[in-house]
């Protein structure tokens, strides 16, 4: 079968998918909260990546003693914003399969559990054509973020299609388990996790990159 057989919708998740920011959210996270007396390493970050970045942040001031105030988040995005042109790492096979994907007509949407201002960053430095999205949810557009199916949910409907008929790409753990959830098909992009592990939590198929929906 192939991938995109049956399917009218394709959703992607932003992170370790359309681009990887990671390192540019480790930099600015580490900056940002230095600046409140916080001492963070990366490896703090690890096990709250896709969560969200008042979880992001948030659960690792408190790993550190501290107490979390939105401002610390606000003074990442800052950083983050300044310098995403020169940290964010761009996958080659992205900007070229969503060009032929919405040229072969197909819905698409990106469901990030990122603010608005980060997604917009990234959509603009990473050259992605923003014609090619019907739709963009982030964090604030539901209650429950992943591994809860809402985003996803949400994403189909603003597409006007049934969940059924959407293909999610997630790199992350809860992103696949979201994605069952919510009864779609799931390409897990091996960017963060292994193939194996991808498949073990539902991945309907694995690849590298997203050019495999071409295939």
């Amino acid at each position: 079968m192939a991938v995109l057989d049956g399917i009218k919708a394709i959703i992607f998740d932003m992170d370790g998918v359309l681009v990887d920011s990671e390192p540019a959210m480790y930099k600015a996270a580490i900056a940002g909260l230095k600046e409140y007396g916080i001492e963070a390493k990366k490896e703090d970050f690890k096990p709250f990546v896709g969560t969200g970045e008042r979880s992001f942040i948030g659960n690792v001031v408190r790993l550190h003693g501290g107490e979390y105030r939105d401002e610390m988040k606000d003074r990442v995005y800052e950083i983050y914003c300044r310098d995403i042109e020169e940290n964010l790492v761009r996958f080659p096979a992205v900007v070229p399969t969503v060009r032929r994907l919405h040229e072969l007509g197909y819905k698409m949407a990106i469901a990030s559990a990122a603010d608005w201002v980060k997604v917009s960053a990234n959509i603009r430095a990473s050259g992605l054509p923003p014609e090619a999205f019907g739709a963009v949810v982030k964090a604030g557009d539901v209650v429950n973020l992943k591994p809860a199916p809402d985003i996803f949910l949400k994403a189909a409907e603003l597409l006007g299609v049934d969940p059924s008929e959407c293909i999610v790409c997630e790199d992350a753990e809860s992103g696949v388990k979201a994605a069952k959830a919510g009864g779609m098909r799931c390409l897990g992009i091996t960017s963060t996790f292994s193939a194996e592990r991808l498949a073990e939590l539902g991945a309907d198929i694995t690849a590298p990159d997203i050019s495999a929906l071409l295939d």
